[in-house]
């Protein structure tokens, strides 16, 4: 399934937005993102998310878009919305390069820059013990 492009860059500003706002207010929500970013990361044995989706063969990229379908789904049918919402946001990191729109690239660009700084985040409060 196809998301319209017009769909997908306002869905894409959103979680950029939200991502930006809950950075400062939402700790946890941070940590699920960047451990889940942090953990398919070393599975691709990169550093950082942006260079794990560099590395990702195509069929990689369909297994773990399918994963992002079927388990954001489950999350969300049991209630573990912030959990959902940290898959909804590697989906459309994965997604966005298929675009052609600037605006999505660019946005693209944005979210992968922001889940990077997650996978920080995750890592030093688990260093400190949190």
């Amino acid at each position: 399934m196809t998301i319209k492009e017009d769909d997908f860059k306002t869905g894409l500003a959103a979680v950029v937005d939200d991502l930006h706002k809950a950075g400062t207010k939402d700790a946890e929500a941070m940590l699920l993102l960047g451990r889940l970013a942090s953990d398919l990361s070393g599975q691709i044995k990169a550093s950082n998310w942006s260079q794990a989706k560099k590395r990702m063969s195509r069929a990689d990229y369909n297994t773990l878009l399918e994963s992002f379908r079927e388990g954001g789904n489950t999350h969300v049918q049991e209630g573990r919305i912030k959990q959902a919402y940290a898959v909804q946001a590697l989906a459309m990191s994965l997604i966005a390069p298929t675009y052609t729109s600037p605006e999505i690239k660019q946005g693209g660009q944005l979210l992968d820059e922001l889940i990077d700084r997650t996978i920080v985040f995750y890592r030093r409060s688990r260093k400190k013990g949190v």
